[in-house]
């Protein structure tokens, strides 16, 4: 018995050829709760628990591998945990050398659906650019919903009491659990091969996360961006966007919102409409009694319009007078009679012919041309042939 003893350096290396040689141990991912965590400058060493707190397992990530980690884990936290199961000979136990770590339950489904949000952002899926103008005033809506939900109902009264008389398509689908996502996209796609409603509202009442994450999914998120109409969300929730909130056209949080936005209220149009007429008849009656007022001025006008006549004409007539003066002070009018403008040499005009010596040339100007002449002889007043 004492031949066939081990020491504890053989049993060690034993056992570790047992763990560390087992494929199903060499990459394997183990769930549980993390109780307690410590980052030293070799690795990030932290302990994974069993809920009831029964099991407990040592674990580290080594060095670099730290900046590969999807998340970090968190005092109290649920984790998924890959690695390889390793010994530690030093201390006689095993410990999980772990390469990766992903939150569990809600944390594995919100990671998923960031890095789903995030690839479809890069495909440029939510940019606003995409997102087209509802319609004002649409004849016909299609509703992709559940026929037995409280959602349906509250859709059919908001369009019933705001939009009488407009025509509503129901496209029944799941909205809620694994066959949701199928049944969604099938019924947007009996909207779009019925070509008839000029929107679709995707409508769905409150619940928790897990029941809204068939609006979360890829296909639904791809029906709705291959839409040839635009697609209004009406899905209940105050929490952070699902995808479906931002790839449609526009969103509400809840189905009675979407109904809203989707029609107008046609008796709120009807008493904005009276307004606008009443403030148009106020407009043109006050533009009415602007120009009667005008107008009562222009008669008044007429009235004294006579009177300022006469005080013309008398202008006029002393204008003509004026103006016959002045024609009969033209010098031309006057040579026009037979008169003449004797000038020396120089350019003076002679006004007396005693002070012309004979011998003198002067210049004529009559009414027409001009004329050269000798002055033969002055004579006096007596010597005129008329005298």
């Amino acid at each position: 018995m004492l031949e066939t003893a081990l020491s504890v350096g053989g049993l060690t290396d034993y056992i570790k050829s047992l763990l560390e040689d087992d494929p199903q141990l060499y990459q394997v991912w183990v769930t549980g709760e993390v109780t307690s965590v410590s980052d030293h400058r070799s690795g990030l060493f932290f302990t994974l628990s069993d809920p009831d707190g029964e099991a407990t397992m040592r674990s580290v990530v080594w060095g670099n591998l730290r900046q590969k980690l999807t998340c970090w884990p968190a005092h109290g936290e649920q984790v998924i945990v890959l690695g390889r199961v390793r010994l530690y000979a030093k201390r006689g136990e095993y410990q999980l050398a772990a390469v990766q770590i992903l939150p569990a339950g809600e944390g594995l489904r919100a990671l998923r659906d960031r890095q789903l949000r995030d690839r479809l952002t890069a495909e440029g899926l939510f940019r606003a650019e995409r997102k087209r103008p509802l319609p004002a005033q649409p004849r016909v809506i299609a509703v992709v919903t559940s026929p037995t939900a409280a959602a349906w109902g509250d859709i059919q009264k908001t369009l019933c009491q705001r939009a009488p008389g407009l025509h509503v398509l129901l496209s029944p689908a799941v909205v809620q659990g694994d066959l949701a996502p199928l049944s969604i996209v099938q019924a947007l796609a009996r909207v779009e091969q019925d070509d008839r409603a000029e929107l679709t509202i995707l409508a769905r009442g409150g619940g928790a996360v897990e029941d809204l994450a068939c609006f979360n999914d890829e296909r639904v998120v791809r029906a709705i961006a291959d839409a040839r109409r635009p697609v209004i969300a009406g899905i209940g929730h105050e929490r952070d966007a699902v995808l479906a909130d931002l790839v449609a056209d526009a969103s509400t949080h809840t189905p009675t919102a979407a109904a809203e936005l989707a029609v107008p209220d046609y008796a709120q149009l009807d008493r904005e409409h009276r307004q606008r007429r009443n403030a148009l008849l106020v407009a043109l009656q006050r533009s009415l009694d602007r120009r009667a007022q005008h107008l009562a001025t222009l008669k008044q006008q007429l009235c004294v319009l006579p009177e300022r006549a006469r005080g013309w004409q008398q202008a006029q007539a002393r204008c003509q007078a004026l103006r016959e003066r002045l024609t009969a002070l033209d010098p031309q009018a006057v040579l026009a009679r037979g008169y003449a403008i004797a000038r020396q040499a120089n350019g003076r005009v002679v006004r007396d012919g005693m002070a012309i010596a004979p011998g003198s040339e002067l210049t004529l100007q009559l009414a027409q041309g001009r004329l050269r002449v000798q002055v033969l002889a002055t004579l006096t007043e007596a010597d005129s042939p008329d005298a």
